[in-house]
């Protein structure tokens, strides 16, 4: 439903970036998740749809929560999985990106799901013609973490809505406020893409260092006095400061950052008792965030862990299993979003 006019129906689709999903498309996945999730309740969470496909981890960054998300969603729906890092590969001998990707081809990858450290790979992977496998875009540079903003808005709708109550539902009216290093997420692009489509309104607090040049073309609005938005709070998603992405001073000191920008528990009294507190992982605790914040019941941070597997189950039984397509191809990407 979303190929263009003559587009090729054989031609595979691709999750390169949050921004290429309608609300239709994201509310199918996120119902399909809600499916899967169900899965995990069984004694048996595995379902044989995609038996005989071969999903590729192609890993160049490391992560932890990401790769074993994946590695479980495809097992969990029945697929063969190829678990492949930079490290100690071909690649860090100098193999580019096209010849690891011709030999996953001629291994046969139904799907390769790639976190690259450049901005834009993953789409280069996609409309490159090297290989005809479906794309899942797991985290490049500081573009785009699609699954993430997924399993986000998953989360939210469970939390804000109702399992149940959520099916066919988006994030209509809801207020999200995402705190911290904006500069160097992905994760907040994604989720910022996303949720404005899913009709929710979007704040982000940062200190003005740790602001986007071009952030006011962003659908969503702008503070730098996290205690001004939290009363009006459905949730507060606590983002890390990236230490590793960071070549300047870009705030005085952790303290400082920690008493301005910092969730702790007189700060998360002042939220609407309904209100939730997310974070993606890893957490910095005493930093972002304090204990008794990442403890309390509010706190999705584990859920959200078991819901990105539940998600990344549902893109990849769209991408490759399921009768109903939500994905779009890379070439239906407009120029802006390239």
């Amino acid at each position: 439903m979303l190929r263009p006019p003559g587009d090729n129906p054989r031609t595979p689709r691709h999750l390169i970036s949050a921004a290429d999903l309608t609300r239709d498309d994201a509310v199918l996945i996120l119902d399909t998740a809600e499916e899967m999730a169900r899965v995990a309740d069984r004694p048996i969470k595995k379902l044989p749809t995609l038996r005989g496909r071969t999903v590729v981890n192609l890993f160049f960054e490391d992560s932890t929560r990401t790769r074993i998300s994946f590695e479980a969603a495809a097992k969990r729906l029945s697929a063969d999985v190829i678990n492949f890092s930079a490290k100690g590969s071909s690649v860090s001998k100098g193999e580019s990106l096209k010849d690891t990707a011709l030999t996953l081809e001629a291994m046969g990858a139904d799907a390769v799901v790639i976190r690259h450290g450049a901005s834009g790979a993953p789409y280069r992977l996609a409309t490159s013609g090297w290989i005809d496998s479906a794309v899942v875009n797991a985290g490049d540079g500081t573009h785009e973490h699609p699954t993430q903003a997924l399993l986000d808005a998953f989360t939210m709708r469970r939390r804000l809505v109702g399992p149940d109550a959520g099916i066919g539902r988006d994030l209509e009216g809801r207020r999200i406020t995402i705190v911290g290093d904006i500069l160097h997420s992905r994760v907040a692009r994604s989720n910022v893409h996303l949720l404005h489509t899913l009709g929710a309104h979007v704040t982000l607090v940062a200190p003005p260092t740790l602001v986007p040049v071009g952030v006011e073309q962003w659908p969503c609005d702008v503070s730098y006095r996290l205690d001004d938005v939290l009363p009006k709070s459905d949730a507060v998603m606590m983002l890390r400061v990236q230490r590793e992405r960071m070549n300047a001073a870009y705030f005085p000191t952790e303290r400082e950052y920690s008493r301005r920008y910092g969730l702790d528990g007189e700060r998360m009294a002042r939220m609407p008792e309904h209100s939730i507190v997310m974070h993606p992982g890893p957490m910095v605790r005493g930093m972002e965030i304090t204990a008794e914040v990442a403890d309390s019941d509010r706190c999705t941070a584990v859920e959200q862990v078991a819901n990105g597997v539940s998600t990344r189950m549902a893109v990849l039984y769209l991408l490759l299993g399921g009768s109903e397509t939500a994905l779009p191809s890379a070439s239906a990407r407009t120029e802006e979003n390239k």
